[in-house]
């Protein structure tokens, strides 16, 4: 029985019949052709197509037209929906601004109040000024009544010294309650009026520094102290800082750490950091003799940094996994894991694989590798380009590295803040392949309801450096030499209100 041909098939017969010989070229070298394609160079070679071989005549008459009325509803709802979710977005933005707005609203007023309640406690000295006036006269006219009725002498002298050392001990008692309560109030309040202090030099401890450093003169001086106005701070009563691009110095570091009680041994015992945010290293960090103070230093910096990350990771990840659970999502909802499944580079809409890529780094580990990389905040790619941990780039912006081969073009990865520096550096090793075995054994400690420790995952990380394993050893020295698992646990004081020095 004769095989049934389909329509391409004739078409290809019909371009043999007439030795159409494109067609046949074509069909030589295994190039599928599509009928379309065929027919138009049939037509090209002026090669009539009988009307019998069109056998898709319900195809062209019936299934086109409802494909095609089809897909323009799916456009349509698409666009419906993008219509609605840009709805949605800009209501939140106003309910967003609206928020904003009333809270500076509320704190304005706040702060005038305060000026307010100021103000009036400005007026108690003068009216006790006054009171006191009164009753001196009082006093005094009720002795000169005394004198007229002639009382003797020496009675009198006792009596009126008696009364006047208590209205003097009266007086001082007064005026220190006051003076100590108006004390007590300004600090409580948000405004501090900047005061240029004269420089004593048993108040201010210098650090340790290699080389001497002239005292500048008192006219020259208006840059430090304009930078010390910037970063003073009051004691306890900062819950989130964010210092600026200053170009700090050490001193001024260190001194800050000291008005706010940041100490590393309160955080190992009670386990909280205060959130002060640096953006860059102090560029003299070098200058310090004393190793350990320098590490302490690098530290604090480093530390609120990489915890901040870590609750924001382990706050998503809470979030996915109630949403996982979840049988219905709203827009806003898909939107969200949409965006979190680009960002930690996850193919197909895996929600189990993105559970396991959305994960803490350990505090410890991230410690010991900022140091290896940036020589404790020293190196050149920290100081020029808030790189911590030495990533490298083909095509991003970056530094290039002095002992470079000649043969290779990779540079190092330069960040705007060091808190980019951080985010960045666990991005990597939650998306890279090199990684996998690093969230491959997170995996199994979670698994088994066991502590995410650095000294359990650095044997992982023999691919972040060439050395290899020797670079894992490394690592493990840093971290049980400076006791680095001690801040595993370490989480934010909690925080309510947000403030930014300015620039």
């Amino acid at each position: 029985m004769k095989k049934k041909l389909s329509y391409r098939d004739k078409l290809i017969e019909l371009a043999y019949i007439y030795d159409v010989k494109e067609i046949k070229d074509y069909v030589k070298s295994r190039k599928s052709l599509t009928s379309g394609q065929l027919e138009l160079i049939l037509k090209k070679n002026k090669i009539i197509i009988p009307k019998d071989f069109k056998s898709n005549f319900l195809r062209d008459n019936f299934i086109k037209p409802v494909a095609k009325i089809k897909t323009s509803l799916v456009e349509y709802k698409e666009n419906k929906i993008k219509d609605k979710n840009r709805a949605i977005r800009k209501i939140e933005n106003f309910k967003l601004d609206t928020n904003r707005k009333l809270g500076r609203l509320f704190k304005d007023l706040w702060v005038q109040l305060g000026k307010i309640g100021l103000n009036f406690l400005n007026i108690i000295p003068k009216l006790g000024a006054v009171i006191y006036e009164f009753f001196g006269n009082l006093l005094t006219d009720l002795f000169h009544g005394i004198y007229k009725q002639q009382i003797e002498p020496q009675k009198a002298k006792t009596v009126i010294i008696a009364i006047a050392s208590v209205a003097v001990l009266s007086t001082i008692i007064f005026s220190g309650v006051n003076y100590l309560s108006d004390n007590d109030l300004v600090q409580k309040t948000e405004i501090k009026k900047q005061v240029k202090k004269p420089e004593v030099k048993k108040e201010v401890k210098k650090p340790e520094i290699k080389k001497e450093v002239k005292k500048p003169k008192v006219k020259k001086d208006t840059k430090k102290s304009e930078e010390k106005q910037r970063l003073e701070v009051k004691r306890k009563s900062v819950d989130e800082v964010i210092l600026p691009n200053l170009n700090l110095k050490t001193e001024t570091v260190l001194n800050l750490f000291k008005d706010v009680e940041y100490d590393l041994g309160k955080v190992r015992s009670q386990k909280l950091v205060k959130p002060i945010y640096f953006t860059q290293f102090p560029r003299d960090l070098d200058a310090l003799q004393s190793t350990k103070l320098k590490k302490e230093t690098f530290i604090k910096i480093v530390l609120p940094l990489i915890v901040a990350e870590n609750e924001r990771i382990l706050e998503d990840r809470k979030k996915l996994i109630n949403l996982a659970d979840k049988k219905f999502t709203t827009d806003l909802e898909k939107q969200w894991i949409r965006q979190k499944l680009l960002e930690y580079k996850v193919k197909k809409g895996d929600l189990k694989e993105l559970i396991v890529r959305m994960d803490i780094i350990p505090t410890s580990i991230a410690l010991a590798q900022a140091a290896k990389e940036s020589g404790w905040g020293t190196s050149r790619f920290a100081l020029e380009g808030n790189a911590i941990f030495g990533q490298w780039t083909w095509s991003g912006k970056g530094i290039a590295p002095l002992d470079r081969e000649s043969n290779k073009n990779h540079k190092i990865l330069k960040f705007p803040i060091l808190r980019a520096s951080v985010k960045a550096y666990q991005n990597n090793l939650n998306t890279h392949k090199s990684y996998q075995k690093f969230r491959q054994k997170r995996l199994n400690l979670r698994n088994k309801n066991k502590k995410v420790s650095g000294l359990e995952l650095t044997e992982t990380l023999n691919n972040y450096a060439q050395t290899g394993l020797e670079y894992t050893k490394i690592l493990n020295q840093i971290i049980r030499q400076n006791r680095l698992t001690d801040f595993e646990p370490v989480r934010l004081v909690n925080s309510v209100k947000k403030i930014e020095l300015s620039s």
